[in-house]
């Protein structure tokens, strides 16, 4: 559906005002659906993400900061997404010997069977909604998402 009709708006100041408006409600419109897929779960989308950074460690731990530094959203607040998890089960975490203020964290086995099982879903997903386009036209987007940020 197109953004005027979605936001009921039918004129534009000029095409990159409606470009911004349709990046701001095409990644709003995104979480929803993501969220929605992950609620099953009982996890949120910034908790699926540390577990997913976690994941890439490959098994060895990192700090809250590096974590922070990777988030998709650096607004969270990674101490409480990272006790949340910790609670369910889903990340260990560990104080360092020597430096009381530094802390581990790692994901558990637990976590992993969590990814597993999300993992086709969120497969699924990103193919219903970007296999629209072609891989060259997926690249060319995400190429030009990244020339915006620069």
């Amino acid at each position: 559906m197109r953004l005027e009709d979605e936001i009921k708006m039918n004129k534009f100041r000029n095409a990159y005002q409606k470009a911004i408006l349709n990046l701001m409600f095409t990644g709003e419109w995104l979480m929803a659906k993501i969220d929605s897929l992950l609620k099953p779960y009982d996890i949120s989308s910034q908790q699926y993400n540390v577990l997913r950074i976690l994941r890439g460690q490959h098994g060895k731990s990192i700090n809250l900061f590096e974590i922070q530094e990777r988030m998709l959203n650096r607004m969270s607040n990674s101490t409480r997404l990272v006790e949340k998890l910790r609670l369910k089960g889903l990340v260990t975490r560990e104080q360092c010997e020597h430096n009381r203020r530094k802390v581990d964290i790692a994901i558990t086995d637990k976590g992993m069977a969590l990814l597993e099982q999300i993992d086709p879903i969120m497969m699924k997903m990103e193919h219903d909604i970007i296999g629209k386009l072609s891989e060259d036209d997926a690249e060319l987007l995400s190429n030009q998402l990244d020339n915006l940020r620069e």
